[in-house]
């Protein structure tokens, strides 16, 4: 792997190729080269070179990739080789549906505890988690080894959940919250606003509008 800092576009783009390759290994295809990558995932060949060119030598010219191979190294440059557990905070509507997560997931991630702050949810069960007061996150995440946390409460309790995620050890949060939340540096967080994510598409409905390039 190069030791040169690997942009976070970079990393957003090895998931969309794992799914793909997952999808030919299904068809049963040994082979693919850059060039049929690129064309089914509307991205430049050269630039998925690239991509895996920062982690390894994975091709061989004139053959293209082997599928199983790929998908093998990708998977570790993920560290989806092992498994990685995941806590939910926020059993509502939007939590409840991220939960049934598990039911199609096929990697070693999956989320193994949900909280909710609300007593009428506490003991009821979405598919085979059982909601847990958030009182017993910390010791959850510890004993249960949980690494990410998922944050689908209100904008306004969500900087305190983030706050109690980061105390119990979680090295990431996925924040589906509207709000913008602060974490120590040594903590990743990504942002998850759909709602953004809509209103800004508004911008393209009027003829004209380009579309912006994307961040390699």
């Amino acid at each position: 792997m190069k030791s040169e800092k690997i942009s976070d576009a970079v990393v957003r783009r090895l998931p969309v190729y794992l799914r793909f390759l997952n999808e030919l290994s299904h068809r049963e295809v040994l082979t693919v080269s850059s060039q049929e990558l690129g064309q089914k995932l509307d991205l430049n060949p050269a630039q998925i070179r690239k991509d895996l060119a920062y982690f390894g030598d994975f091709g061989r010219k004139g053959i293209g990739y082997d599928v199983s191979y790929l998908i093998e190294k990708i998977r570790q440059i993920l560290n989806l080789d092992q498994q990685i557990n995941v806590a939910l905070v926020g059993a509502g509507n939007l939590g409840q549906a991220l939960s049934n997560y598990n039911t199609y997931v096929k990697d070693n991630m999956r989320i193994i505890a949900v909280f909710d702050a609300n007593p009428d949810k506490i003991g009821k069960k979405i598919k085979d988690i059982t909601i847990q007061p958030i009182e017993e996150l910390e010791q959850t995440v510890r004993d249960k080894h949980i690494q990410i946390g998922i944050i689908t409460v209100p904008d306004v309790e969500a900087q305190r959940v983030a706050d109690q995620l980061v105390a119990a050890g979680i090295g990431a949060i996925l924040n589906f919250a509207p709000t913008i939340i602060k974490v120590p540096s040594d903590v990743r967080i990504h942002a998850a606003d759909f709602t953004t994510d809509l209103i800004s598409l508004a911008y393209y409905l009027q003829s004209g509008k380009e579309l912006p390039e994307d961040e390699s």
